[in-house]
């Protein structure tokens, strides 16, 4: 191996980079070569459950649900942050605990938030 400090990276990043790349010109050339396209109106079709489509494929969703469901995603992931910290409390300098409450004051600023905006009533 050279002796520059930053090779093993140098060598680590075209690794990184080829092996992808080589991955997806392999499956392309697959393709063009061995596999022949056989394009046809039921291979077009759409198909779901073994039943055949029927009627309009586009249809309008709450956003309500989504935003339902990134608070939970957040304050679920509080959780993953929260239970280390009660672990390791009694071992940690008092800047994390400083650190901790400002997180779980944040937290419960965009929980304020959230309610007040009435995006956790269930319509």
């Amino acid at each position: 191996m050279s002796d520059h400090p930053h090779a093993f990276l140098a060598l680590f990043l075209g690794i990184a980079l080829a092996f992808p790349l080589v991955m997806l010109a392999v499956a392309w050339l697959w393709v063009k070569c061995f596999q022949p396209a056989k394009p046809g109106k039921s291979k077009n079709a759409t198909y779901e459950c073994g039943l055949p489509a029927s009627g309009d494929s586009w249809i309008q969703f709450k956003a309500h649900y989504y935003l339902y469901a990134i608070l939970f995603l957040i304050f679920d992931v509080e959780v993953l942050f929260l239970l280390p910290f009660a672990v390791a409390l009694t071992g940690l300098p008092s800047g994390a605990l400083i650190a901790m409450l400002i997180f779980i004051l944040l937290l419960a600023e965009g929980l304020v938030w959230a309610w007040h905006r009435g995006h956790l009533e269930w319509k």
